[in-house]
């Protein structure tokens, strides 16, 4: 059970699977996915400044932002990019500042730069979700937010036992059936806020974070340093 869990998604396979969804997506996992879309953008609307979306995928989430809001997407697939960037000229979007490819472990941005920055079905999906976190952490402003919204598995029940089933297919689903909630809790400077049970029946949770405004450690991962180092613990109450 321990190797299924920590399993890790090869970025070629990745990309390769998000080929193969990029021209149905929308019609397939983004209509179950959008009530926990629209709730992760109704909180980011009712805050101020800048927002990295990391996983913005075709550009669902694009249309709901608040013009106030200053947003730039990145993701892993150009052909999903492809189809935001349509999504931007067909809505006629002004305040989205940018799309790039972007490997979410290596995020091309300084430390501290965006007020809220937000993975939404993201984490399952990456290779080495531990340190995608340590960059959403990195890139947060100081009393900034991060907001996951995902998929956490569990380990008992029907659904913990169709988990397991798809476990093997991860790879050609693009995916981890069987991902529990604590590969995303090793951020020492992120203090979880809000943890809530998203539609439909559950299937996905959001989490909300808010960045200490100063540092309970040093980086590990600023784009200053070299060498690339991760928190491992933290206690979270939910």
């Amino acid at each position: 059970m321990d190797a299924v869990k920590k399993a890790v998604m090869d970025r070629g396979a990745v990309i390769t699977a998000y080929r193969r969804w990029a021209p149905v997506y929308d019609q397939t996992f983004g209509t179950v996915a959008a009530a926990g879309r629209r709730h992760a953008v109704d909180i980011m609307n009712k805050r101020d400044g800048s927002v990295l979306e990391v996983g913005v995928g075709t550009g669902l989430s694009l249309p709901r932002y608040a013009d106030h809001l200053s947003v730039t997407g990145v993701d892993l697939s150009p052909e999903m990019l492809k189809k935001a960037e349509n999504r931007i000229v067909k809505n006629k979007l002004q305040n989205i500042d940018g799309l790039h490819e972007m490997d979410a472990r290596n995020l091309d941005f300084d430390d501290d730069k965006f007020d809220t920055v937000v993975a939404m079905y993201v984490m399952t999906v990456v290779p080495e979700p531990e340190v995608v976190m340590e960059e959403l952490e990195r890139v947060c402003a100081p009393g900034g937010q991060v907001i996951l919204v995902n998929h956490f598995s569990q380990d008992h029940g029907t659904r913990g036992w169709l988990e397991r089933r798809m476990a093997p297919f991860a790879s050609t689903l693009g995916w981890r059936p069987i991902f529990p909630v604590d590969r995303v809790m090793g951020c020492e400077n992120l203090e979880l806020i809000e943890r809530r049970s998203l539609r439909p029946l559950g299937l996905f949770t959001m989490l909300r974070f808010t960045k200490a405004a100063a540092p309970k450690i040093a980086k590990g991962r600023s784009r200053a340093m070299v060498s690339d180092s991760y928190v491992s613990e933290a206690v979270v109450s939910q």
